[in-house]
């Protein structure tokens, strides 16, 4: 049996090196997507009594900047009706069950 020797050498790292977000940058993106998490909650806990009777686990996609919502049972078809009406924009997710989550605590 011969010993064959690799001819490429293993990379060990980031994907792209060059991009690196530094700690301020990071908390900047993680306070702002919190922010967006609390204006969609709003409107999602304005019509979740509403609809919690009628549409229990099933899922709702909340544009803030509108402030439209879309339903639907399947995650996918709400996200995708709020992509077709603002296609621009990025909808959070909601089911409507009593913890407003995934369903578990």
């Amino acid at each position: 049996m011969t010993n064959v020797k690799p001819n490429r050498t293993v990379r060990r790292g980031r994907l792209f090196p060059e991009i690196q977000w530094s700690e301020e940058k990071k908390a900047q993106w993680r306070a702002e997507r919190a922010a967006f998490r609390k204006r969609c909650k709003l409107i999602f806990d304005r019509l979740k009594p509403d609809l919690i009777d009628t549409h229990y686990n099933w899922y709702m996609a909340v544009e803030p900047d509108s402030g439209e919502y879309f339903i639907d049972k399947d995650d996918m078809a709400a996200t995708k009706m709020c992509r077709q009406k603002h296609p621009n924009a990025i909808p959070y997710l909601f089911r409507i069950n009593n913890t407003g989550a995934c369903g578990s605590i």
